[in-house]
């Protein structure tokens, strides 16, 4: 899809690669001596993947980890000589497009274990594969027992392991005794595979403490910006910016409804911004302002005005009634994202999560990429 200007497009996101950098250096400060990859799966987060790998690999970050094949070629374009892991596993039939590129998968049953070992006995390829075992996520990965009976394999027959990696479900609450049985679990796998790398934490992994740590973490939306601890303030820094345009101003007298399902109504003669952006461009309508419920919230000329209004495909509604008449015009942009106004907080008012509201974020914004200093 072709990018359209800035002048001709609905909104403006601004992604600050330089933002990117200083989260992810961040991150392997507090881990050292273990080392810090980056999770670019999902676009990077929305963020863009090549844009945000090329950066990282600038500033040092060797270990990338996406979730599907043509994911890992298009890291692989920019990072030429980093290590590529392919989180989703290995797909029936895929195996032997792995060499080209170069990439590791991430094997996560028997069955794509024994796939994998047919191929490398076929072609005696030694790019090696990784390790997912299942320590309470019930998602991905061999059980426990499993890895156990593998471990007891002669070496021959285990196969090249680069990596042994589970998954943390419920890191982002320090205090569940999930996080504690995860962790024991993953110290007893590492017992048994002496010698191969280890890695258990995501973002709010890494601030469980060291014991979470092992060789290699694998943040995800803490480098875009995202709070990797929801119960305190959030110590990365933002990343993405989010600008919509006004398209229109009008007046709703008072008792008149705004948008679909006359979901808001106006209880005093009101301004209303229509803004050119809506849920096809990332902006949920679970974040819309009924009279039920508030909504989300704009910047428009440096104050907070609420949505008005169910969130339409193309268009959302902001109340500018408290505003000077003559502040917010046709063609003036309203900040959706930014001056305080962070992913968590939208998410918040979405009922969602922060990786959701960067994952959704469309591509019919006009993209402005910052590198930062």
């Amino acid at each position: 899809m072709q990018e359209s200007g800035e002048h001709e497009a609905g909104g403006i996101l601004t992604i600050d690669l330089g933002a990117v950098v200083d989260n992810w250096r961040e991150l392997a400060r507090r881990v050292a001596p273990s080392r810090c990859a980056a999770v670019v799966k999902a676009d990077g987060y929305g963020c863009g993947l090549e844009q945000v790998t090329a950066a990282l690999t600038r500033a040092g970050c060797d270990t990338f980890f996406v979730a599907h094949l043509v994911e890992g070629r298009r890291a692989r374009a920019v990072a030429p000589r980093a290590t590529i892991y392919v989180l989703n596993g290995l797909l029936p039939g895929t195996a032997s497009a792995y060499p080209g590129c170069n990439l590791h998968p991430v094997i996560g049953s028997l069955a794509e274990f024994a796939e994998w070992k047919a191929f490398v006995g076929a072609t005696s390829w030694h790019g090696g594969a990784a390790l997912h075992v299942d320590t309470g996520m019930n998602r991905l990965g061999l059980s426990f027992e499993e890895a156990a009976w593998l471990s007891a394999q002669p070496q021959a027959e285990r196969g090249e392991l680069v990596l042994i990696m589970s998954h943390l479900a419920c890191a982002e609450s320090p205090d569940h005794p999930l996080n504690a049985k995860q962790i024991g679990e993953f110290g007893e796998l590492r017992s048994m595979y002496t010698g191969v790398p280890g890695s258990l934490a995501n973002s709010s992994g890494i601030f469980l403490g060291p014991d979470a740590h092992h060789d290699l973490v694998r943040p995800g939306v803490a480098l875009y910006g995202g709070n990797p601890t929801p119960l305190h303030l959030n110590p990365m820094r933002p990343v993405v910016e989010l600008a919509g345009r006004i398209v229109q101003t009008r007046v709703v007298p008072e008792g008149e409804s705004v948008g679909y399902t006359a979901a808001w109504t106006a209880r005093r003669e009101s301004r209303i911004a229509v803004v050119s952006v809506g849920y096809a461009d990332g902006v949920m309508r679970a974040a819309s302002g009924r009279d039920s419920k508030p909504g989300a919230e704009a910047i428009v000329a440096g104050r907070r005005c609420p949505f008005a209004g169910v969130i339409s495909m193309d268009l959302l509604a902001i109340d500018i009634t408290e505003l000077p008449e003559d502040i917010a015009r046709r063609g003036d942009v309203v900040t959706l994202l930014g001056q305080d106004i962070s992913v968590d907080d939208l998410a918040s008012h979405a009922g969602t999560i922060s990786y959701e509201v960067l994952t959704s974020l469309g591509n019919r914004y006009h993209r402005v990429y910052r590198e930062g200093t």
